[in-house]
């Protein structure tokens, strides 16, 4: 069985002083869990070297939001995968749609940054999925097998199997909109399909697929007990630790 990966993406939330308090909550409400569950945090960058220091000793694993495609130079604001791991981030989110949508991210790019974090040994979390438009339009099937063989472009075998894909419904994040479990586990299966023939079922079966689309504690149960959904990305429900703590509790009944 694959493990579940729960992931917490802070986005722009959180300065130095709130990520110790939630750290300390979700410490706290880890004392009596079994290591059943994948567990990282993706603070902003201002609080990752706070975060390595908080976490020290606990379940809990770092990562980024982003990073660049570059190792270093005159790329003012820009963060390098070196810095990260500099840091002990251990993942790293890639292609994250926000990133898309406002920072025109595109497969080329994001194809650029997975090779780059891969050869720094981090583990990126790889972020695919159809907008609002796309999905009315019935062509999540084209968008997500465009966007799969775009971002593993040239990849090789024993790199995929380092990475993990997050898919996500543009379309269920803060829409009021959600797919249902059966829909995001179609659309999970397709992933794992894609990826078999462009490289092998041995591997597809291997994949880590999360889910992205607004995971809460309300509907993690039902998403997690899906045959192809392996965890999850979690936004918002990341940022209270009883929240966040609700869907590792989810991930870890879902592993048996």
């Amino acid at each position: 069985m694959r493990r579940k990966v729960v992931a917490g993406n802070w986005k722009m939330n959180k300065n130095i002083h709130e990520t110790a308090n939630l750290i300390a909550e979700l410490r706290e409400r880890m004392k009596d869990f079994k290591n059943q569950v994948d567990i990282v945090i993706c603070p902003p960058y201002t609080s990752l070297v706070v975060a390595k220091s908080l976490i020290k000793d606990s379940p809990i694993k770092l990562g980024a939001q982003n990073m660049s495609q570059y190792d270093d130079g005159a790329y003012t604001g820009e963060i390098s995968a070196k810095m990260l791991t500099a840091i002990g981030c251990q993942y790293v989110i890639i292609g994250h749609s926000e990133r898309r949508q406002f920072f025109k991210e595109t497969d080329e790019l994001i194809n650029a940054k997975i090779k780059k974090a891969l050869s720094e040994g981090l583990t990126p979390i790889v972020c695919i999925g159809e907008t609002l438009n796309e999905q009315e339009a019935g062509i999540t099937d084209k968008i997500i097998t465009t966007q799969v063989k775009g971002v593993l472009h040239e990849l090789k075998a024993a790199e995929v199997e380092k990475l993990l894909i997050a898919y996500e419904p543009v379309w269920a994040i803060g829409t009021g909109k959600n797919a249902t479990p059966e829909q995001a586990n179609q659309v999970h299966k397709l992933i794992r399909k894609q990826v078999g023939q462009i490289y092998s079922w041995q591997i597809s079966e291997k994949l880590i697929i999360q889910y992205g689309g607004s995971m809460n504690a309300q509907n993690a149960s039902m998403l997690l007990s899906q045959t192809d959904i392996d965890g999850g990305l979690i936004g918002g429900a990341s940022l209270k630790a009883d929240l966040f703590m609700a869907i590792i509790q989810a991930g870890a009944e879902a592993s048996g």
